[in-house]
């Protein structure tokens, strides 16, 4: 077994337990884009996540208490933050590259934020807005207070939130916008984010085709991910099996989206065709 399948075996896995953990799902998924990036790596970062949080202060208190003290520690003294130019790189999707450059996108600082406020006993959970994702400390349902590591850890009020929003989506921000992101949720995102980089580069359908993949690893995923799946496998010249994966998806929709199905099996043919 090679190390990128023993890395996705351990990956699926992971994905499947009772609390799944955001830190190693996040760095497996970098060993996907490193394969530098070992087990000994996913160690030591997991260390790193280790040592920044002894140095929080133990307890802080209330939620701006504690949002203060993590927003001294990694916004302040190690400097965690992002800027436009992070959203070009993909270092800045991968925890492992976040925590040795502390730069990054708003995604991942606030896993970095997330994993170090939580080792250290704190209220906090991710909130993934519409195109900005930040952090919550104390009660979602009660009081809390929201900060965005990408600017540092700056705090975010109810009015600065709806702002963010609406300069992501034109849109007034729903109340379900604030609730807690799961573990998953935010594996997924990553993809997500991982996928929309590569998709404007196409000279890395290599990257684009593991983000895929790996979001396929997920309990639940799009079921549309199949389709593009099948195309990047195409794209790259694995036509028998774009083909297959086609054809078995177009069997899946066939009842609710024939039409849908049926270019699908003429897409399915057609790169057979290719292999004559």
């Amino acid at each position: 077994m090679n190390d990128s399948t023993a890395h996705r075996r351990r990956f699926a896995a992971a994905a499947r337990e009772d609390r799944p953990d955001l830190a190693l799902l996040c760095l497996l998924l970098g060993a996907e884009a490193d394969p530098d990036f070992g087990d000994t790596g996913i160690d030591e970062a997991q260390i790193e996540l280790d040592r920044l949080a002894g140095e929080l202060p133990y307890a802080p208190g209330r939620p701006g208490a504690w949002a203060a003290a993590v927003a001294d520690l990694l916004g302040g003294r190690y400097g965690f933050h992002g800027t436009p130019g992070d959203y070009q790189r993909l270092e800045s999707s991968l925890l492992h590259e976040v925590l040795r450059r502390r730069r990054g996108l708003p995604i991942l600082l606030s896993a970095v934020w997330i994993e170090v406020a939580r080792r250290a006993g704190g209220p906090v959970y991710g909130v993934a807005l519409p195109g900005h994702f930040v952090v919550g400390f104390g009660d979602p349902y009660g009081e809390h207070v929201l900060a965005d590591p990408f600017n540092g850890g700056r705090p975010l009020s109810g009015e600065d939130a709806a702002l963010l929003a609406a300069g992501a989506t034109g849109a007034p921000l729903p109340p379900s916008a604030l609730a807690p992101a799961e573990p998953l949720e935010i594996v997924l995102r990553v993809l997500n984010n991982i996928r929309a980089w590569a998709a404007a580069r196409p000279e890395r359908t290599d990257v684009r085709l593991w983000a895929v993949e790996l979001s396929l690893l997920l309990p639940s995923h799009p079921a549309r991910l199949r389709y593009e799946h099948a195309h990047l496998l195409v794209e790259r010249g694995d036509f028998l099996t774009g083909a297959r994966e086609l054809e078995t998806y177009a069997d899946a929709v066939a009842g609710v989206e024939p039409e849908a199905a049926e270019t699908m099996r003429r897409q399915a043919r057609a790169a057979r065709a290719l292999l004559n």
